[in-house]
Order: C-alpha cells, then sequence, then structure tokens
C-alpha cells in the first residue's frame, strides 16, 4: 500500500493500493489468453457493452503496478491473479470509478518485493503491511472493506463469488460474480 499526496484532488492523504484508470496503451498489451478463464469471465461480468475487455483492464492493473511501486509481477504467474472485489463509486462524488480489485501472491513478483525504487512517486510510504496493521491506516471505506475481504480469503475463507458494491443507478446494490 501506499499514501497518496496531501495536495491529491482524490483522497488526499489516504493509504491506498496502486491502481488507475485504463490508458490507451492497455488495450494493445499481449495479455490475451494469459489469465484463468474463471477471472476472464467474472471481470466480464455486469459491465455496459463498450467497457474494457477483461485482458485490458488487468494490462491496466500491471501497469499502474509497476508506474506506482517499480514492481511487476512475472508474466507466467498471471494466470495466478485472483479478482476479488468490484466497485462503482456512488453519484454525486467528484470523482467516479468502476475499480476492479486484484490479488496475486507476492511470491510472483520479479525481483525484490522490497524493492521500491522504481516507483514513480505518485504513492509515497510503499511498503507491506500485516493486514490488522494496514487495516489501521486512513483508508478510503472502500479499502476497508476489500482488506476485510481479503482477510477473510487468505485465511481460508471462501468467497462465494467475487462481491460487487454497484453504486451505478439511483438504488445502489450488493451483487455477487458469479
Amino acid at each position: 500500500m501506499g499514501q497518496r499526496g496531501a495536495g491529491a484532488v482524490f483522497m488526499p492523504s489516504k493509504f491506498v493500493f496502486p491502481g488507475g484508470a485504463v490508458d490507451p496503451d492497455d488495450h494493445t498489451a499481449p495479455l490475451a489468453g494469459h489469465l484463468s478463464d474463471l477471472c476472464a469471465r467474472r471481470l466480464g461480468q455486469m459491465v455496459d457493452a463498450d467497457a474494457p475487455a477483461p485482458d485490458v483492464l488487468v494490462a491496466a492493473a500491471l501497469r499502474e503496478l509497476e508506474e506506482e511501486t517499480g514492481l511487476r509481477l512475472l508474466p507466467a504467474t498471471y494466470p495466478a491473479l485472483r479478482f476479488v472485489f468490484r466497485a462503482i463509486t456512488p453519484p454525486g462524488r467528484t470523482r467516479r470509478f468502476d475499480a476492479r480489485f486484484l490479488l496475486a501472491d507476492a511470491a510472483c513478483l520479479a525481483g525484490d518485493p522490497q524493492d521500491f525504487t522504481a516507483a514513480s512517486g505518485e504513492l509515497a510510504h510503499l511498503r507491506w503491511l500485516p493486514l490488522p496493521d494496514a487495516r489501521a491506516l486512513d483508508l478510503p471505506f472502500i479499502t476497508e472493506v476489500v482488506l476485510a475481504e481479503v482477510a477473510a480469503l487468505v485465511t481460508g475463507g471462501d468467497q462465494p463469488g467475487v462481491p460487487f458494491f454497484d453504486n451505478s443507478g439511483a438504488t445502489p446494490q450488493f451483487r455477487r460474480l458469479l
């Protein structure tokens, strides 16, 4: 996790996961066929017709991981990525997003997982944290919810589909992507 700058327009000083928007180059990233069928299927559920394809979403996540932390996953481990949460920001917010949260084992990283020297500087105080320590930080609400889901998964809990906080319409809905 890392901390956003105090002057950031969106979520200043909050601790967040690396991530961001899909860039045009993500559409040409060579990821097709590298995701597990389950991950790709779930990433493609309940999306608009013009939504980025699952491999494009993962290409964006991998690019953002490398930009913001200097870390990158070994390509052979892409099928081990796990889609664990989706959330759409409620209407009326200054910034809205449709975020997908992916999980990978740190053993899937190329190089030293403690080496953040190639990070862009967008996030400060980059570090790996035990889940209880991470949950004690100044976090956005959705990050707290995602960490609770991850905590359940890493302790052997079952995930009956990917939780989806859907605030795309007038009435918020909680869904599961099966």
